[in-house]
């Protein structure tokens, strides 16, 4: 139970001291409120630790935010803190009980909080006899009535709180505590100590509040009449208007727009369906009024809709040769998807009414794949629309927005239709594999009915409500990799893979293709730079390391702006780049050609993987040291490549005897294998091999081949599985000069989807199993 302090009239007391600000409280009352202040928060702390009273003054300005005693009220309540909550962001909101009025006599202390010396006022009487004191309780009483009656936000409960009590004292101060007054008002009330002139100073209050509701309830009133006869203007206005259109009289009257929408959905091609939509939707229009915001909904929907090319298209070109002529032009290599362009084409011109496949093409940045697809669009003469679809998260990016939300637009498909300008472009999606999903929708579950020969002839946008044909669109999307696609959008595309280049093709597309378009872009005639074939060989192999040709065409570029330097400071009329000066362009080589050729050494193997960005050459290194057989992996690995390290321990636990290694090794020995470059994660199991011969070197410490790299996953029984990548992991050891690459045997037929020159470049070894790995890979060991 609480105790309640008593206070006696006169009695002078020290007691922490809140500043309110806009509000004051009443002995005898409830009040709740929020404290930030942390000299307030001080305050309340302070008076917890004693006997919970505080004193709660109101200062004259809410904008002070420290203030003295002369911007405090001299009268304000002494009161008993209830409860204390904390609230987010450090404030705290405190329920205090008001006790008795007292004047602030000084402010004894200002830090770390408020600390101030008060002296208790007595309340008393007048005088007056009890026929008075009734008669200003019922006046009182009644206009509070006529308040609650006029307020919109005063509710009758007030009344029924202070019917069972006959306190003039406490009447007084609860309607000033809870009736919505000017806080000037409200302190006037609580400075009264005398009983009969407080409920005198709260009629006067009262009175006036209630004139100012009067009048405020008499503009409200105009207002609401002013607003009726608007309406009435405007029915009048569109009678007016509808009759000035049945004389002729207005030719440029709005309801003319009516006959213009009408003309235009009977001529836009549209299906009969669509043309009922849109001429009910025009019926809406007709009954809207000119300004109303409806009206202009229906406006921005028709117009959207009537603009689509609903039966506007282009001829295809269906002559395979000139086909050919402006894909080999623009690009050089890419013969499978060159080769399904022209299918395609073939396919058009024995067929013209077949429907189109849905084309995918898949590989690392910079090989080609969105300007392949704009190369398609001009080569089949169809207009080109981009949808770039990296970071969409909101399935209505894809099939639009419903038109009555505020700002609703169309999804991405139908507005690159719309951009197109034809119902049968290419419409690129760009970056497909980049959708994301969250709490708006999973976007790519809705491109599943667009992106379906089978379905997408009635695709239905949510913004325009009426299906629209998308059977004569030639989609292509282009990717990364498939492994982010989900299952079924896959299922419904055709995967064309682009490789990396090999360094043969990246020489022929700088010379035909980036040189020149650099050299144009920076206003560079054929004489005035010239780069030798030696010179691109040279920026391949040592300032590039990639599998498309990004990287390398910064570097023309770069050539080309050092050049213009040269030129323009008179040094040079001409310039030639050979391997010799490359150095003066470029800086400093970035890679190494004779990257994997380094001392044989044992515990160090080479692997090869697989990335969104192409293939990498990955070193796996072991140590070997006594210990108590800890086992350690590093380099940032994901789950499948640990479980490959300890399958790889295990297998060669099962053949010590065999490899004349210690059968108690994984007792007596700690093993540490680690892969460079620790920022980079790694995962997968198609360094299995690798790792496996790595700890065996380190182990019987017979040094790996440095000119063999390896892809493989390995079993506990020593098998080696099937991997994939093939062609990015040997285009990589192709790059940094690796001589035979070690394979499963069961990709032994993947073998013939590899370049040529990588093909007549490396050696491959297929392999079954482990003990086929060690016999080829493994030197003698290393004698003292």
């Amino acid at each position: 139970m609480e105790s309640k302090i008593n206070y006696f009239p006169s009695e002078q007391k020290l007691l922490p001291m809140i500043a309110l600000r806009g509000i004051s409280a009443f002995p005898e009352t409830i009040l709740n409120f929020d404290v930030e202040r942390k000299k307030s928060i001080a305050a309340l702390e302070k008076a917890m630790e004693e006997d919970r009273s505080i004193f709660l003054v109101a200062q004259r300005e809410i904008e002070t935010e420290d203030p003295k005693i002369d911007e405090l009220y001299e009268i304000g309540s002494v009161c008993n803190i209830r409860q204390i909550l904390r609230i987010p962001g450090g404030g705290v909101r405190v329920l205090v009980e008001g006790v008795c009025r007292a004047r602030l006599l000084e402010l004894v202390k200002n830090e770390p909080f408020l600390l101030c010396q008060i002296s208790v006022i007595e309340e008393y009487s007048n005088g007056s006899s009890h026929e008075v004191t009734e008669a200003l309780v019922r006046q009182t009483k009644n206009l509070v009535l006529q308040y609650v009656e006029l307020s919109p936000v005063a509710g009758h409960d007030i009344l029924l709180n202070i019917s069972g009590t006959s306190n003039e004292g406490y009447i007084a101060d609860y309607l000033a505590q809870n009736l919505f007054l000017e806080h000037e008002d409200k302190q006037r009330v609580l400075e009264e100590a005398c009983v009969e002139d407080r409920l005198g100073v709260l009629n006067e209050i009262l009175m006036r509040e209630i004139e100012i509701l009067y009048v405020e309830a008499e503009i409200r009133e105009k207002t609401n009449n002013r607003m009726a006869s608007g309406q009435r203007e405007q029915y009048l206005r569109e009678q007016m208007r509808t009759i000035q259109y049945e004389l002729s009289e207005d030719e440029s009257d709005p309801l003319s727009e009516m006959e213009e929408y009408r003309t235009k959905i009977k001529e836009c091609g549209a299906p009969e369906e669509c043309k009922k939509k849109f001429s009910k939707e025009l019926s809406r229009l007709s009954k809207q009024g000119f300004s109303s915001p409806d009206s202009a909904v229906i406006r921005t929907y028709l117009d959207t809709c009537l603009e689509l090319p609903w039966d506007k298209r282009t001829d295809d070109c269906n002559d395979m040769e000139l086909t050919r002529k402006v894909l080999d032009a623009e690009h050089y290599g890419l013969e499978k998807v060159k080769e399904r362009i022209v299918e395609f084409v073939a396919v058009k011109q024995m067929s013209p009414d077949s429907k189109g496949d849905i084309l995918c093409l898949v590989g690392p940045p910079g090989t080609g794949k969105t300007s392949i697809g704009m190369s398609m669009a001009k080569a089949l003469n169809r207009k080109l629309a981009r949808v770039a679809l990296g970071g969409v998260h909101d399935e209505a990016e894809i099939r639009g927005h419903r038109k009555t939300y505020v700002g609703a637009m169309p999804g991405r498909i139908i507005a690159a239709i719309n951009q197109a300008g034809t119902k049968n472009p290419l419409i690129l999606l760009d970056e497909i594999d980049k959708l994301g999903s969250d709490y708006r929708g999973d976007p790519s579950s809705a491109l599943l009915e667009a992106l379906d020969s089978e379905q997408n002839s009635n695709f239905r946008d949510h913004y325009v409500e009426v299906p629209f044909d998308l059977s004569d669109v030639l989609f292509v999307t282009t990717a990364n990799t498939t492994e982010t696609i989900p299952r079924p959008l896959l299922d419904r595309m055709e995967i064309i893979e682009l490789t990396s280049y090999t360094d043969e093709e990246k020489l022929h597309i700088a010379k035909e293709h980036l040189f020149p378009k650099q050299r144009a872009k920076y206003a560079l005639k054929a004489r005035q730079i010239k780069i030798s074939d030696a010179a691109f060989r040279e920026i391949i192999a040592s300032y590039t390391r990639e599998s498309g040709v990004r990287t390398l065409e910064r570097n023309i570029a770069k050539i080309c702006r050092k050049s213009i330097v040269k030129l323009l400071s008179g040094e040079h009329k001409s310039v030639s780049v050979t391997p010799a000066n490359l150095e003066e362009f470029l800086g400093t080589k970035k890679y190494k050609k004779d990257h994997s050729l380094r001392e044989n050494e044992a515990g160090i193997a080479r692997g090869l993987a697989w990335t969104s960005v192409g293939g990498e050459v990955l070193d796996v290194e072991v140590n070997v040291m006594p210990g108590t057989g800890k086992l350690e992996f590093t380099g940032n690995l994901g789950d499948v490549m640990k479980e490959s390290v300890k399958t790889a321990v295990s297998c060669i636990r099962s053949r010590a005897e065999k490899l004349g290694v210690d059968a108690g090794f994984y007792q007596t020995k700690d093993i540490h294998i680690h892969f460079p470059e620790g920022a980079v994660p790694k995962d997968g199991p198609s360094a299995g091999i690798t790792i496996t011969l790595a700890v065996i070197s380190a182990l019987t410490d017979r040094p790996v081949r440095t000119d063999i790299a390896m892809t493989g996953e390995i079993t506990l029984r020593g098998r080696i599985l099937p991997i994939g990548g093939l062609k990015e992991k040997t285009m990589a050891a192709y790059r940094s000069g690796v001589k035979t690459v070690i394979i499963p045997l069961d990709n032994e037929p993947d073998l013939a989807d590899i370049d040529s020159d990588v093909r007549s470049a490396l050696e491959f070894k297929p392999i079954s199993s482990i003990d086929e790995v060690i016999d080829f890979a493994l030197l003698p060991a290393v004698t003292a």
